[in-house]
């Protein structure tokens, strides 16, 4: 583990680096895919939730090919990666800051006969370890919000776009109009001191070069992801407390449920951010 990172960057990486975040993570909140889930049942397992969301961004990418370069943001397991390489033969990059993270992605390609197509990289999406216009697209599911640099990252973004390429991704975000200090709760808990939001996204985006093709919002799944994440937790604590410490569970059900609040208040949105590079 020898990256160097600053802010919250080298925050988020020992985070997902603890043996507590790990256990969870891949236990409880969806296993390959550790983002929000598009839900069609209250109750419907967060695994299933979690990889419509994947299978949903790739239909909206339209035709993907093998001669297709993706870059994965934040690829957290690599379920998107094996997603995409997996169906349609699609070249990978899986970039994440989490060492313990990227040791199990590789693992799991391997076992699954696509590490000829996914290429896992330890680095941040602060500083994209690839040259420029490499890849078709740039994908990103609920990572960018761990960044104190969130320009930057859209930046990076660009630069490694292909003219013509998509940058594709969700993340937690305040609204436009949120008051100042109603997300402080959920900020204390992920030790960030703002969210972005939609207006963010499209001007910074615009700055370099990338054209709004569209934001389809799904931000009523926000709030229903955490109380499934919140109801799988309480209903197996018994169980995980054999691998989970009880500080990490009782701040975990605490932080779940400041984003279900954040959600059902209306200060929060989510959804699927595309844009297009010049």
């Amino acid at each position: 583990m020898s990256h160097h990172y600053e802010g919250a960057v080298a925050t988020a990486r020992d985070y997902y680096n603890s043996d507590d975040a790990d256990t969870f993570y891949h236990r409880v909140w969806g296993g390959e895919d550790i983002h929000i889930g598009l839900y069609e049942t209250e109750d419907e397992p967060i695994s299933d939730a979690s990889r419509r969301t994947v299978a949903h961004m790739g239909d909206m990418l339209g035709e993907l090919t093998p001669e297709h370069r993706i870059l994965d943001l934040g690829a957290g397991y690599g379920g998107a990666a094996r997603y995409l390489a997996g169906n349609f033969g699609c070249r990978v990059t899986a970039l994440n800051l989490s060492e313990v993270e990227n040791t199990r992605n590789r693992q799991i390609n391997q076992a699954q006969k696509l590490d000829d197509r996914i290429d896992v990289v330890d680095g941040s999406f602060e500083d994209i370890p690839c040259p420029d216009g490499r890849f078709d697209v740039v994908w990103s599911q609920d990572a960018i919000l761990h960044s104190g640099r969130r320009a930057r990252v859209l930046a990076e973004a660009a630069r490694v776009l292909k003219p013509g390429g998509v940058f594709i991704f969700t993340d937690p975000m305040a609204t436009d109009d949120c008051h100042d200090g109603v997300l402080q709760p959920i900020l204390d808990r992920i030790h960030l001191e703002t969210l972005g939001c939609p207006g963010f996204y499209r001007e910074t985006a615009g700055q370099h070069g990338l054209q709004e093709i569209g934001l389809e919002d799904h931000s009523h799944q926000l709030p229903r992801h955490y109380a499934r994440v919140l109801q799988e937790t309480e209903a197996r604590e018994a169980d995980l407390a054999d691998s989970i410490s009880p500080d990490y569970l009782a701040r975990m059900k605490k932080g779940l449920k400041h984003w279900i609040d954040g959600g059902h208040a209306g200060h929060l949105c989510w959804g699927i951010f595309r844009f297009r590079k010049a």
